[in-house]
């Protein structure tokens, strides 16, 4: 305690004074559809399940992207018989979304709150032998008390922006003894390698993208067969995981390549699907539907806004091309991969920090993708759509560039096996 920085004991003693106002907030989370109803006590550290007998993997990841990024670990790591991963996250969708993925042997609860009394509880009820943080999770109570039971821990796909990176440094001591407890940290690239080093992280290796090496997008054939018929051979303008401020841009976009293409129909997937009813607005006089509402394009839809979660693998199979969101706004850009895998050409704004990697292999191997502005959009799309061989093969080109970035889950799986054979039984 006496070599603790005061920023964590700060920290530490502000979570102590704040966990008995927790239950109240997650209840007004829960009414506003961002907690589960059911299981709002995993969030307190009280287990929903008994702890399975063995070696116990715990991962933890934010959100959606998080959790699939580490599914085709997951499946690795359980090929040793007597294993079982726990896999945490806290949202409502990430865990949807993992009751369907998640392998035999795997299960997910939700991440407690980082108070010192959720996180002893989550620990001493699940004993973790070690534990695995995807990207940027970095919660100082969970990560003190995990090291102080003898828990091993890793940063795996990890990733620091500019911005956390600049945090950080405005407290070197606290960055220090945070990272200080991780035995490794598996960094996506030169850059957060380099920057993890500088906060005083240990041992640091670089390890590539998880994401590269996850499996195409699924999808419902059934629902596939609808949506086509749907569409009907219309040519498609996809923009997938778009942000607020980049849907005002892409809509006028839309309208300049319906002078050309007229029966042009737009599909416009929000990152987040509570904004449907958002974009439905911004379209204006434009026909629109929304698939929310369990609706299919008509031959007369202009704007198709789906505001579904899981079904972004229907829609690259559908267009030969994709805007991807996240990138004309300073956010980072969303994963271009997915879309390149299934061979959907990637066009993208210049905020791509977050996949940068990925987003100049992509580039590079298709000779085009960067846009700037609506008309950027429209002439690139323009372009694609009067040329569909010319799309197509850009679609092929995408997917070439991918294939260049794999090989992370088989470095992430060895790294984990080193830290498996230190760790307690």
């Amino acid at each position: 305690m006496a070599n603790t920085p005061l920023g964590l004991l700060a920290y530490r003693y502000a979570t102590m004074a704040l966990a008995p106002a927790i239950p109240l907030a997650l209840r007004s989370r829960m009414k506003r559809g961002k907690e589960d109803a059911g299981r709002l006590g995993e969030r307190l550290g009280h287990a929903g399940r008994a702890r399975p007998d063995g070696p116990l993997i715990w991962i933890h990841g934010a959100s959606v992207g998080e959790c699939l990024s580490v599914l085709p670990l997951i499946g690795e790591l359980l090929k040793v018989p007597e294993r079982h991963v726990l896999l945490t996250s806290g949202t409502v969708t990430s865990a949807q979304l993992m009751a369907e993925r998640l392998p035999e042997r795997a299960f997910h609860q939700f991440a407690p709150i980082d108070t010192p009394g959720a996180i002893a509880r989550f620990l001493a009820h699940w004993r973790p032998q070690i534990g695995l943080f995807v990207d940027s999770e970095i919660w100082p109570n969970m990560l003190s008390q995990a090291h102080a039971r003898g828990s091993r821990l890793a940063i795996v796909n990890g990733r620091m922006s500019e911005r956390s990176f600049a945090g950080w440094r405005h407290a070197p001591k606290t960055a220090a003894a945070v990272l200080g407890l991780f035995d490794l940290c598996l960094a996506q690239e030169p850059q957060t390698a380099e920057r993890l080093k500088l906060l005083g992280a240990h041992e640091v290796r670089i390890s590539g993208n998880l994401k590269a090496d996850a499996p195409a997008l699924p999808a419902d054939e059934l629902k596939l067969g609808v949506l086509r018929a749907a569409i009907a051979g219309r040519p498609v303008l996809l923009a997938a995981s778009t942000h607020p401020g980049e849907d005002e841009t892409l809509l006028p976009a839309h309208d300049a390549l319906r002078c050309a293409h007229t029966d042009l129909l737009t599909i416009i997937v929000p990152r987040h699907p509570e904004r449907g009813a958002e974009i439905a607005m911004l379209c204006g006089t434009r026909p629109v539907v929304r698939r929310s509402e369990g609706r299919d394009p008509a031959q007369d839809t202009a704007i198709y806004v789906a505001d579904t979660m899981g079904e972004l693998g229907l829609f690259y199979r559908v267009a030969p091309f994709a805007f991807i969101g996240g990138s004309l706004v300073p956010h980072g850009g969303q994963n271009p991969l997915e879309p390149a895998r299934l061979h959907c050409a990637v066009l993208a704004g210049p905020h791509t920090a977050n996949f940068a990697p990925a987003y100049e292999a992509i580039f590079a191997a298709q000779g085009a993708g960067l846009v700037q502005s609506c008309a950027d959009v429209a002439t690139l799309a323009g372009r694609l759509l009067a040329d569909p061989a010319g799309a197509r093969t850009m679609g092929d080109a995408a997917a070439r560039g991918a294939d260049t970035l794999g090989g992370a889950v088989e470095k992430t799986r060895h790294a984990v096996e080193e830290l498996l054979s230190h760790a307690r039984a």
